[in-house]
C-alpha cells in the first residue's frame, strides 16, 4: 500500500508561501528573510540544492521586493529547474568571486534580518563582514509560526504519511518480538515504513524493558524479552511531509501495575487531544495531559514536553510546553504524546499526530490506544 501520488505544489503555490514569509517579517518588524538550504528553502521555493556545500547559497526576501535566490553558477541549472523558480530571480556567482559582495547589494545596509536555522555562521560572518551594520535572528525565535500553519493540500499529506505510519504499526504488532534484538524489530519498522510510501525514515525508537524509560533511547542489541513493555516511536516524510507516532506494546501479559501506567498515559493523552481547539493556548495542552498524570501520582515521571509541530520536518514549532500562550489556529498540525518514565523499569509512550479545525481537534493517527500485546 504506497496510496496515490499527491497533488504537486505548483509555481503559484510557492509565490504565495514567499509573499506570505516576506509580509509576516515586515510585520515582525524585519528588513527581510535570508534563508539557506534546508526546509524553509524547501518549503518556499521547492529547491533542495544537489549537495550543500560551503559555497552560499541563499534565498532573500524582502516585503515588496522581488524574491531573489543566490546560487554558485554550477548550480545555477538545478535551480532553474525548481517549480518555484519562476516566482524568483536567479542571482549565480562563480568561483574566485565574492557571493557575500553580490548578496550584500540585495540587503538593506542596517537592517536586521530573520535567519533560517540552519545557516552556516561562515555565511552571517562573511555577511555581517561585508555590512557591519546589518543584525540577524533566527526563524524560529522571530517567526516561530512561518510553516505552522498547513493548507488543504499539506493536511492531505500529512494525513497520508499518518496513514502509512498507522499501517506499519498494524504490521509491525505481528511480528515477533520475544527473542529478537531491538535493532531487528527496529530494522522492520523502517521497511515498513518504506514499503507504506515513505521516502526518508527519520527515527525507529524501539526501548525495551528498562531501556523504555529512556524516550530518546536508540535500538540496541538488548534481547526483547517476555514480560517486556516495550516502547515503539516512529516516523519519517512521505512525499515530504512527516510522520511521527508512538504505541507501547507488551510481550505477554503485562502485570497489573503496567496496565494501570498504560492506561494512565493513555487518558492523558486522549485529555491533550480534547485540549485542542481554535484560541487555546499551546500550554493548554501541555497542562491537560500533565494533569492527569500529576494527579495519578507519577508528574515526576512525565519529563518532556507534550508535544511538537510537523510539517516538512518530524519536529517544529509550534511546542506543546509550559510557557507557549502561541494560540491554536486551525490547519495546524502538532504531536500529542505524554509519557511515563519509570527508571530501571519501564516506559510508557503514546502519540498521535493532530491538527487544529474549526470545531476541535482531528486525529491523524488511529491505531489502537489501548494495551496491545505482542509475542
Amino acid at each position: 500500500m504506497t496510496g496515490t501520488a499527491p497533488v504537486p505544489f505548483t509555481a503559484d503555490d510557492y509565490k504565495a508561501r514567499m509573499d506570505r514569509a516576506a509580509r509576516q517579517a515586515a510585520d515582525a518588524g524585519l528588513a527581510g528573510l535570508l534563508v539557506a538550504p534546508g526546509p524553509d528553502l524547501v518549503w518556499l521555493t521547492g529547491y533542495a540544492p544537489p549537495a550543500v556545500t560551503e559555497r552560499l547559497t541563499l534565498l532573500v526576501l524582502a516585503a515588496g521586493r522581488e524574491p531573489v535566490l543566490v546560487v554558485p553558477t554550477l548550480e545555477a541549472p538545478d535551480a532553474e529547474k525548481a517549480t518555484g523558480a519562476p516566482a524568483l530571480a536567479l542571482r549565480d556567482w562563480t568561483d574566485g568571486k565574492d557571493p557575500y559582495a553580490l548578496t550584500a547589494a540585495l540587503l538593506d545596509a542596517q537592517g536586521r534580518f530573520g535567519v533560517s536555522d540552519n545557516a552556516w555562521a561562515l555565511h552571517l560572518l562573511g555577511l555581517q563582514k561585508t555590512l557591519p551594520g546589518t543584525s540577524y535572528v533566527s526563524l524560529t525565535e522571530a517567526l516561530p509560526m512561518l510553516r505552522a500553519v498547513k493548507d488543504a493540500a499539506e493536511l492531505e499529506r500529512l494525513a497520508a504519511a499518518g496513514a502509512a505510519a498507522d499501517a506499519a504499526f498494524e504490521e509491525i504488532r505481528n511480528v515477533r518480538f520475544s527473542g529478537r534484538r531491538e535493532s531487528e524489530v527496529a530494522a522492520d519498522l523502517a521497511a515498513l515504513l518504506r514499503r507504506f510510501g515513505h521516502s526518508q525514515v527519520d527515527f525507529t525508537i524501539v526501548a525495551s524493558g528498562p531501556n523504555g524509560a529512556n524516550p530518546h533511547h536508540e535500538a540496541g542489541d538488548r534481547r526483547i524479552e517476555r514480560g517486556d513493555m516495550v516502547v515503539l516511536d516512529f516516523g519519517g516524510l512521505r512525499d515530504g511531509y512527516g510522520s511521527d507516532t508512538s504505541r507501547t506494546v507488551h510481550v505477554g501479559e503485562p502485570t497489573e501495575e503496567e496496565r494501570r501506567v498504560h492506561d494512565l498515559v493513555r487518558e492523558a493523552q486522549e485529555a491533550g487531544f480534547r485540549a485542542v481547539r481554535p484560541g487555546a493556548a499551546c500550554q493548554d495542552v501541555d497542562r491537560a495531559a500533565r494533569a492527569v498524570i500529576a494527579d495519578a501520582g507519577y508528574g515526576e515521571y512525565f519529563i518532556h514536553r507534550t508535544g511538537h509541530g510537523i510539517g516538512v520536518t518530524t519536529h517544529e514549532p509550534p511546542y506543546m510546553i509550559e510557557g507557549e500562550e502561541q494560540p491554536l489556529v486551525p490547519g495546524m498540525c502538532f504531536s500529542v504524546e505524554p509519557g511515563v518514565y519509570l527508571p530501571g523499569r519501564f516506559g510508557v509512550r503514546i502519540e498521535d499526530i493532530v491538527t487544529v479545525t474549526e470545531e476541535g481537534g482531528r486525529r491523524l493517527n488511529d491505531t489502537e490506544r489501548g494495551m496491545v500485546t505482542v509475542d
